[in-house]
């Protein structure tokens, strides 16, 4: 069996792991096979093993900024711990792994004395889940601090990206679906307690403004220009909506969270009749900013 082979090489495989377990929305079927993997010869000789067989392979960060269907995912999820959630600095640039949570990179960067990544210190993702997507708030995205990054590819092959090889804007990456290991951010010295205390007003500011604390993804829609979704979504008079166990949040309404029991589906009509009354009050069509996978 397929199982009994991965898990020669892998002990702590996990069949049918309930992917729900592993995302912050909390919703999620099971994967076919669970990996946490500690290294990049681990991750290469998963790639390897996946390619010979003809298996899928999904990554999966935090677990934040996806919905992940009911039926779970076919072939091979995995997420990189170990070594990929380790960082250093060498004078004013950090390298990271793509582990990372940033909320963390960006305490450790403050602490340091090194202003440029504290606009991330309330994304609860992690850097590569971050680079996939260009992640950021109103006052910078990450892709506008990449000096260089690290990716495995489809066959397992390392290349080092310099920032010709490489282009970001809102809410996108040349990234989008290759494996990052780590990256090297540029960031600048500045008064150590200004940026600690840029941080602490963020993360207040974060929890007025939005629902911490509940089982939600971040942001469901993408901003369009010249305007914000959750201003659209509230004037249009879906704060509170619900369908099924998923609910429009009622103190922001650009998130989704699962107040009881939400599944996949029940998010996936929501996200649909935001969008549909959105456009048809509005003329506005909303893109989705979160990540769908699995069936």
């Amino acid at each position: 069996m397929l199982a009994d082979e991965l898990r020669f090489y892998f002990p702590s495989l996990r069949t049918d792991e309930p992917l729900a377990r592993h995302t912050t929305w909390g919703i999620g079927g099971p994967a076919d096979y669970y990996l946490e993997l500690k290294n990049q010869n681990e991750l290469i000789q998963l790639i390897l093993w996946a390619l010979a067989h003809g298996l899928p392979l999904t990554p999966l960060g935090q677990g934040s900024n996806v919905l992940v269907g009911d039926k779970g995912i076919r072939g091979v999820t995995f997420r990189l711990r170990g070594e990929f959630e380790r960082w250093r600095f060498d004078g004013d640039v950090v390298h990271a792994g793509a582990g990372v949570l940033l909320p963390t990179l960006s305490r450790a960067a403050a602490e340091r004395g090194l202003t440029g990544v504290e606009p991330f210190c309330g994304i609860p993702g992690t850097v590569g889940g971050a680079l996939q997507t260009n992640a950021g708030t109103p006052e910078g995205d990450i892709g506008s601090r990449v000096r260089s990054a690290t990716v495995v590819d489809s066959k397992g092959g390392v290349r080092v990206l310099q920032p010709g090889d490489m282009s970001f804007s809102y809410r996108r990456s040349s990234l989008a679906g290759v494996t990052v290991i780590s990256v090297d951010l540029q960031l600048r010295a500045g008064p150590k307690n200004d940026i600690l205390a840029a941080v602490d007003r963020q993360l207040k500011r974060r929890a007025q403004r939005q629902p911490l604390g509940t089982r939600n993804c971040g942001s469901v829609f993408k901003n369009p220009p010249g305007d914000h979704a959750a201003r659209l979504i509230e004037a249009a008079g879906l704060k509170g909506l619900r369908v099924g166990g998923a609910q429009v949040s009622l103190k922001h309404a650009n998130f989704i969270e699962n107040v009881d029991r939400a599944t996949a589906a029940n998010v996936r009509d929501l996200m649909d009749t935001v969008r549909r009354t959105v456009r048809d009050r509005f003329g506005v069509g909303l893109e989705l900013e979160v990540w769908t996978v699995g069936e």
